[in-house]
């Protein structure tokens, strides 16, 4: 039996809101349950929902996270530009000081992505859910 995990009703995103879903295709989140939610056992804290862009893609590919080759094992489709993707925090963090950071949709990222990236800087690469 496969557990289904739901949303943290008390989960925020970074404006004080409900944490929005992020993308159910494909299907996203360190829960793979469509957000951008995070816990304890989320090292990696997947608190972004980034939309994919080419130049990340590659640049993501480039520094060890090959996110665009489909991994059938893992059921992982691979990522194309547009989609949207929970990504880890301090990742998104080394593409913004490598000048390749995805637009965030603020709506479905977590507001434990403030302790790493203030609110004007993700503001400034906001786009709308």
């Amino acid at each position: 039996m496969t557990q289904t995990y739901r949303v943290d009703p008390a989960a925020k995103n970074v404006l004080g809101g409900e944490l929005a879903a992020c993308s159910n295709q494909p299907l996203t989140g360190f829960f793979r349950n469509g957000c951008c939610e995070t816990s304890a056992e989320d090292v990696g804290m997947h608190t972004v929902c980034a939309v994919m862009t080419a130049e990340f893609l590659a640049f993501s590919a480039r520094v060890g996270n090959d996110l665009s080759t489909p991994q059938p094992d893992f059921h992982f489709p691979g990522l194309k530009p547009g989609d949207r993707w929970c990504l880890c925090a301090p990742r998104w963090k080394q593409a913004l000081d490598a000048g390749v950071a995805p637009p965030v949709v603020l709506e479905a990222t977590h507001e434990e992505t403030l302790a790493i990236t203030p609110l004007g800087i993700l503001k400034d690469y906001a786009v709308d859910a």
